[in-house]
């Protein structure tokens, strides 16, 4: 842990550094100048923050551009902008996605789940606190994205049951997970990445020459360095959620409305007739051109005495069949002749239309690195790879209906669809949507439980002991091949459980770390900072860091953030002279701590199930934010003394 003998700055040494940022900036009058150097690398730093921002380029692909930026302007030489990608930490963070996809695979997250399900009353104070109590005891040592991920469909199923409306508990689902985070060096991939970080800077020999900054201050994170502050976090972010949130927070979905309904999509259905003489008599489903030439999608069949029939890509249309079609009036009555079809004026949509035999309607959230995400239906051949259809489309509170085949999906979208289970369940098995559907049913590895728990623990003894001298990038690895040689997790899947966007997007950032260094960029804006704000003093400069950091987790993912904002933070706090692991500390739970939009990974899971709105975030947000700063400056300086 931090404690106050370890990480305090002694008064000798805090005397020569007050002495040397003196002697180069004699009555704080010299003006920091900005060379060509300089000038590039926050140039391309505020490119990337546009391009984060608008989300119109994937973030790894402008991690990759940022790294090409910074070797084409000679920043940085091919080996240094390419250190990142070889860095430990890397190393680390993969193969915590694996050790975590272990757990998932084998069910140890779906056996908490049903505890969860039995347990829960009625009662909505309790079934916040438990569900916040939970989601932050497995978020601090799972990522808080997979936590909230694997608790949405158990969150919605206790909602259900418990007769609460799930806006009042999915919230508190991603808050506590986000919060959970904040306690273990493995609870989110920013506390790594920081720590990694730290360490890189520390073994700069520009610092250790100009400051002689001591080894202890500068070292990575220990395993639950982060623990008691982070216990602190979750405490009020818990007291916080059920004194004030729970009347903040809206009232929003539940099971009286049907799925129907929610989607508002009885104006949107019709009911045609194919005329013998249609074109459209002895083709397939997947062969006419109703989707993807004149709008309409086909969600059933009536066929003389056989009844309803399901919609299948390769069922043929014959003549006289009732096509129950998707899609604006407007372009039925504009295709009705070319398509050789009538419109049956007196049809009155009723849930059970949207039924037959096994085919039901679900509702799947698109996960993040989903290959669902970036594409449009057509360009997936969605309907005859799954044979689901695709009704409407949630989109942050908002349904689209129409022209569906040409939408791009994104991570955070929720799919309509109507199918037989089992084929829902390959699409969510392929790891490219979560069911919105109660429980998870029983892993086909169950069996192999003890050996995901026995890998984990495994990682957990090295990299706490230090047995051996292990190092931790060494203990993840001695985990995964526990997976892997039990067959907890296949060597096939082994490389679809690692996010590799957030590798890229962390070795990049590493890269473009060292960029600042070489560039003088973060020694620029550190002078701008102590010029400007050290009059206020050394806790009021820590709390403008905390407020970059957040400020800049809403364009940017939290990693980024923290990695862009940590070597400034460093290099300012050596020259106010004061401990520069308090500075680190605080960034990395700025960067963690991201409440006030749904922007967080963690948050946009929960947005369309929990039917919220950006405002209802802001609202209960800011305030847990405000609470959360509050408790990170008061206990900061105390574990790690200025």
């Amino acid at each position: 842990m931090g404690l106050a003998h370890e990480t305090s700055v002694p008064e000798n040494r805090r005397r020569d550094y007050n002495k040397f940022f003196f002697a180069s900036c004699p009555d704080k009058q010299r003006k920091p100048s900005m060379t060509p150097p300089i000038a590039t690398v926050l140039v391309l730093l505020l490119l990337s923050l546009v391009l984060f921002a608008t989300e119109k380029i994937p973030i790894d692909i402008v991690t990759i551009l940022l790294v090409i930026g910074l070797v084409l302007t000679g920043t940085l030489t091919v080996g240094q902008a390419f250190a990142g990608f070889g860095n430990d930490i890397v190393i680390t963070i993969a193969g915590l996605f694996i050790l975590t996809g272990g757990l998932v695979k084998t069910g140890v997250v779906d056996v908490v789940g049903r505890r969860l399900h039995r347990i829960a009353g009625g009662n909505e104070f309790r079934l916040t606190a438990l569900v916040m109590f939970t989601a932050a005891a497995c978020a601090s040592v799972m990522k808080n994205t997979t936590t909230t991920a694997m608790f949405v469909p158990v969150v919605l199923g206790i909602a259900q049951r418990a007769r609460v409306q799930p806006s009042k508990l999915l919230m508190p689902l991603a808050f506590g997970a986000i919060l959970g985070g904040t306690c273990t060096l493995i609870g989110t991939s920013t506390n790594l990445a920081v720590s990694g970080a730290l360490a890189r800077l520390g073994a700069s020999g520009e610092l250790a020459q100009r400051f002689q900054v001591d080894a202890q201050l500068m070292r990575p994170f220990t395993m639950f360095e982060l623990t008691p502050v982070g216990i602190a976090i979750v405490a009020v972010g818990m007291l916080y959620m059920l004194l004030v949130g729970l009347r903040l927070l809206p009232a929003r979905g539940g099971a009286e409305e049907s799925l129907m309904e929610q989607y508002h999509i009885r104006e949107y259905i019709s009911e045609v007739i194919v005329r013998p003489e249609s074109p459209l008599v002895g083709q397939a489903l997947a062969e006419s051109n109703l989707s993807e030439n004149l709008d309409l999608t086909v969600i059933g069949i009536i066929r003389g005495d056989k009844g309803r029939i399901a919609p299948h890509a390769e069922e043929r249309i014959e003549a006289e069949d009732l096509l129950l079609v998707q899609g604006r009036m407007d372009d039925i009555l504009r295709v009705k002749t070319e398509a050789g079809i009538e419109i049956r004026p007196d049809f009155e949509l009723r849930e059970r239309d949207l039924k037959a035999g096994d085919v039901e309607l679900f509702e799947v959230l698109v996960l993040r690195g989903s290959e669902l995400n970036g594409r449009s239906l057509r360009s997936l051949r969605f309907r005859e790879r799954y044979d689901l259809t695709v009704l409407a489309i949630n989109r942050h509170g908002m349904a689209l209906l129409t022209k569906l085949s040409n939408v791009t999906l994104r991570f955070g979208d929720v799919l309509l669809v109507q199918g037989p289970k089992e084929n829902v369940e390959r699409l969510k098995t392929d790891g490219h949507v979560l069911l919105l559907e109660g429980e998870s049913g029983a892993r086909e590895r169950a069996g192999k439980r003890i050996w995901a728990v026995l890998a984990f623990a495994v990682f957990l003894l090295f990299s706490i002991t230090h047995l051996f001298g292990v190092p931790l990038s060494v203990a993840v690895l001695f985990g995964v091949l526990i997976l892997l040689a039990s067959r907890a997790v296949l060597t096939q899947e082994m490389y679809d459980l690692i996010d590799w966007r957030l590798i890229v997007l962390i070795a990049g950032m590493i890269s473009f770390g060292t960029a600042m260094e070489a560039s003088g960029a973060d020694q620029y804006l550190a002078d701008l900072i102590v010029k400007n704000f050290s009059s206020y003093g050394n806790l009021a400069v820590l709390a403008g860091f905390f407020a970059l950091t957040v400020a800049l987790t809403q364009p940017m993912s939290n990693q980024a953030a923290a990695l862009v904002v940590l070597p400034i933070a460093v290099k300012t706090a050596l020259y106010l002279g004061v401990n520069p692991r308090a500075f680190a500390v605080a960034v990395t739970y700025a960067a963690s701590c991201s409440f006030l939009t749904p922007l967080e990974p963690a948050c946009v899971l929960i947005y369309t199930p929990g039917r919220y709105r950006f405002l209802d975030f802001v609202k209960v947000g800011s305030i847990l934010t405000i609470a959360v700063f509050a408790i990170i400056m008061l206990l900061v300086p105390i574990f790690w003394p200025l």
